[in-house]
């Protein structure tokens, strides 16, 4: 059985699950199959690790107004003008995550499908509502031209059984008033940051097949051209510079090798760029570069290569090495930075492919046999810190070049609600951090030197 067969058997599954009369939430679907893939790298490379990214997360409730702990002095960060620290609550319109384009700030949660909030003052300007449940872990992904980009359920029709019928929609949102400019159906149920994306002139999304990318008008979702791969053929899918590329190989569970195609983003016509050996799997990107992880000749599976292909096809690989037990790893900026279920974190360059430091994440570590992680690490270039938030409250900063810890300190996000509880989030809004935990959001100043 084949990758997309084994993921669409899993949401027929998942989707039909009744228990005591409650149909399975969407987002448990999701959820699955995010945790199948996490682990699909590390199965074909024979080892006991995932390279993946640790889910955006957040805070929300600080006890104290966010103010650091004893380690470091509390001094304000230069704030955009206009913004004063704020804290909501913002139920239904939240709980899937949230966006940060420039002075606004883009969620969505169980009853509406994209809500607008000021980013300087925290009120919700618009809110577009859901078809049937919210379910999910998705929220809009892309701001371009004063248009909104995020998912919603295809349908609100009931089917004679009593069910809904599953399906999810792409669609465009006006930013100022909230309208809806179109909507476009895809072809399963994936809200994936490979589902769909912003490139030159176009969206590209996954419809209306598994195996076609569409170059859809980003005013009236009116398809441009159309790209579809081979039967049998899997392909990854990223963007570099507004160019559409592939990473594609054979769907199976050892392939020989990956392909890497560059579309034209005007035509859809493929130029291969380079290949390379054995399974591929793609990241996350880093500038103009695709990176890319493959396994080494180590049957532990802790040696990898890692290899980055920027837009004009130049490639370099370095190894890496899987220190403990991986909880997750994100590429940011010209870093991996990667968290055990150790605790320890650890920063790799690639472009020297050298690990910068190791060191203590700074907070406790979520139980691994939970839904729940960490945050997305978030860097601030300009405090010279990379960011990391537990489910439980706690807030570390680590410094950039060193790994030393800066400061810590513990958040009050209240006890998580009922039900499935995705990671919490932390983003940046210039110098100042968001944090979403479940329904709240809360804006503040971090902390800084003196």
């Amino acid at each position: 059985m084949t990758t997309e067969q084994v993921e669409e058997k899993v949401r027929e599954t998942l989707h039909a699950v009744v228990l005591d009369r409650v149909q399975a939430p969407d987002d448990l679907v999701e959820k699955v199959l995010r945790r199948r893939s996490r682990r699909r790298f590390s199965q074909a490379a024979g080892a006991v690790v995932a390279v993946a990214a640790i889910t955006m997360g957040a805070v929300s409730g600080f006890g104290g107004g966010g103010a650091a702990g004893p380690d470091r002095p509390v001094l304000p960060a230069a704030s955009p003008e206009g913004w004063e620290p704020w804290q909501i609550d913002a139920p239904g319109a939240s709980e899937r995550g949230c966006l940060v384009d420039g002075s606004a700030l883009y969620c969505s949660g169980p009853k509406y499908d994209a809500a607008k909030f000021d980013a300087n003052t925290g009120e919700q300007l618009w809110a577009v509502k859901v078809n049937r449940e919210g379910g999910g872990i998705d929220h809009p992904f892309a701001v371009r031209d004063g248009v909104v980009y995020a998912y919603r359920n295809h349908t609100a029709e009931k089917q004679p059984n009593g069910d809904y019928a599953g399906g999810t929609d792409l669609m465009a949102v006006d930013a100022d008033t909230g309208d809806v400019l179109w909507a476009v159906e895809m072809p399963q149920d994936d809200r994936s940051d490979q589902a769909a994306m912003l490139i030159d002139g176009a969206v590209l999304a996954n419809t209306p097949s598994l195996r076609t990318m569409s170059a859809l008008d980003p005013l009236t979702g009116k398809e441009k051209w159309r790209h579809t791969w081979d039967k049998g053929t899997v392909c990854q899918r990223t963007v570099l510079s507004d160019v559409p590329h592939l990473v594609c190989m054979q769907d199976v569970e050892k392939p020989d090798g990956a392909d890497v195609f560059r579309l034209d983003p005007a035509t859809g016509s493929a130029e291969k760029v380079t290949a390379l050996p054995g399974r591929q799997e793609l990241i996350g990107t880093s500038k103009d570069r695709m990176v890319l992880i493959g396994a080494a000749k180590d049957a532990a599976g802790k040696d990898l290569r890692l290899t980055t292909i920027s837009g004009s096809g130049e490639r370099v690989s370095h190894p890496y090495r899987i220190e403990g037990e991986l909880a997750g790893s994100d590429i940011v900026g010209d870093r991996l930075i990667s968290v055990s279920w150790q605790g320890e974190a650890s920063a790799y360059s690639l472009t020297t492919g050298k690990t910068l430091w190791t060191g203590p994440v700074g907070v406790k570590m979520p139980d691994k046999d939970t839904m729940t992680g960490l945050a997305s690490p978030v860097v601030s270039e300009r405090e010279g810190a990379v960011y990391f938030f537990s489910p439980a409250g706690e807030l570390s900063a680590l410094d950039l070049r060193t790994g030393q810890r800066a400061w810590h300190t513990v958040v009050e996000t209240g006890k998580p609600g009922p039900g499935f509880v995705d990671s919490p989030q932390l983003l940046l809004y210039e110098n100042m951090l968001v944090a979403r935990n479940g329904s709240k959001i809360v804006s503040f100043s971090p902390p800084i030197d003196g």
